[in-house]
């Protein structure tokens, strides 16, 4: 049965089932560890979160609901080969080599082990085991998961935004103390180091994903309509968006407030648990493990879920069955290397690619009507690269000396993190001339050639 439009209760669902898809492992421990460390700095470090952890996901969810859930429609800009192959790599990076695994470590990093001595979390064993089982069900629940993902989003966001009210409300009305002097990271700089911690939570990645588990939920209520289909996403991913700016600073806020109390911690799960524990005792505690297991339990169906359907399409000689099964093993086995040091390993990775995604989201807002021409795409996504591979080198401890020199003494941002800006602004400028140039050229052979 075909319908024209959602109900504002039906589109307000949809909006709570992204914020739940979206609400997972990185959206809980990266604010409380930057509130932690920026002490002082907190606020404008907390803006700059913002707009890689809210601003740019909502732009890539309003990105992706044009091309109906297919990313590649816009990275293919650039060259279809890149399309594909930076599709893949987007997807394995938010999927089974991060972005998963991730869901797993962080449940058990804050529903388990805060019940275990630590002399059994060394032995690595409870974390293999917990991963068995976490990742056992992911995968029962991915094989029929869209209305499962949303029963889920309806019980369990409610629930989460309750506990981490909670929290909040109880750390203004018993403060645990006064913010601190920031950390050396966030002392010059708190705004984009801040903008910069933002890439962690994935979410610019992640709303190219889940733009197609939106997208099939909107289909499977009746819309047909592209237009109309479109429409719904942008307005779920407002409702996303808005959940998720208050709950970072939320989020911020306690861990912030939280260094008098419990101490520096060494990741944002054992900060959240350590509050939860300060403020409310062994209750505190348990109702915030099974709130973020089932948090991080949906992100992880969700992943997968979006995952599964992706690499099917590139290789649609296994079925959707076989993948999510491969997935699944594959996370468990990763999830293993541990939170502290999965986030250590992805962050330069990560580095490289966010800005490339980011050039991408933007170039296809300014280029609604797909005209702008490919010398741009390819011009900015060539000058984004060079700099982005050089901050990533660094942050991996393997940095090229000369270049890297070079590019700290001459080029704008690059101390910050964030250099790769102005180059591509320039690559834009430099590329829309050369297309201009050839549009030109081209036009004048064919009037040439017709006289």
């Amino acid at each position: 049965m075909n319908k024209k439009t959602l109900t504002k209760r039906e589109t307000f669902a949809i909006g709570l089932m992204l914020f739940a898809l979206f609400f997972g492992a990185g959206n809980m421990i990266f604010p409380p560890a930057l509130g932690q460390e920026a002490g002082t700095n907190m606020w404008s470090a907390t803006l700059g979160f913002l707009i890689t952890g809210v601003g740019l996901p909502l732009m890539g969810v309003i990105a992706i609901s044009k091309t109906n859930g297919d990313f590649t429609e816009i990275s293919k800009r650039v060259n279809p080969i890149f399309g594909i192959l930076f599709t893949i790599v987007l997807y394995l990076a938010i999927g089974p080599l991060f972005g998963i695994p991730r869901t797993g470590t962080v449940a058990f990093e804050i529903g388990l082990t805060p019940f275990l001595r630590s002399d059994m979390n060394s032995t690595g064993v409870p974390l293999a085991l917990y991963t068995v089982v976490f990742f056992g069900v992911t995968l029962w629940l991915a094989l029929n998961p869209t209305k499962i993902v949303d029963r889920i989003g309806k019980v369990l966001t409610p629930l989460l935004l309750g506990v981490l009210a909670l929290l909040v409300i109880k750390s203004f009305i018993t403060p645990m103390g006064s913010f601190q002097a920031p950390e050396q990271k966030y002392t010059s700089s708190p705004f984009t180091q801040g903008f910069i911690d933002g890439y962690l939570t994935m979410d610019t990645i992640a709303a190219l994903v889940f733009g197609i588990v939106i997208i099939t939920a909107i289909k499977e209520k009746g819309i047909k309509s592209e237009t109309t289909i479109a429409s719904i996403c942008v307005k779920a991913g407002i409702i996303a968006a808005v959940g998720l700016v208050l709950v970072y600073l939320s989020l911020a806020y306690i861990g912030a407030s939280s260094v008098e109390a419990i101490g520096l911690k060494e990741n944002g799960g054992s900060i959240l648990t350590s509050v939860a524990t300060y403020l409310f005792g062994s209750f505190g505690t348990l109702i915030l493990a099974l709130a973020i297991t089932f948090a991080c339990l949906t992100t992880s169906i969700g992943l997968t879920t979006a995952c599964g359907r992706f690499f099917t399409t590139i290789f649609p000689s296994l079925s959707y069955k076989t993948i999510v099964v491969v997935l699944t093993i594959f996370s468990a086995i990763i999830a293993n290397v541990g939170l502290t040091q999965l986030i250590q390993i992805s962050v330069p990775i990560l580095v490289f690619i966010y800005p490339i995604a980011i050039i991408l989201i933007v170039l296809s807002f300014i280029d609604r009507k797909g005209s702008l021409y490919q010398e741009v795409y390819v011009s900015t996504v060539i000058a984004g690269s060079i700099v982005s591979l050089m901050d990533a080198l660094k942050g991996a401890g393997m940095p090229i000396r000369a270049i890297d020199s070079l590019f700290e003494a001459y080029l704008p941002l690059y101390s910050q993190g964030i250099g790769w800006i102005v180059p591509t602004i320039i690559a834009a400028i430099i590329g829309y001339v050369i297309g201009k140039v050839r549009h030109t050229a081209n036009s004048d052979n064919h009037s040439k050639k017709a006289s």
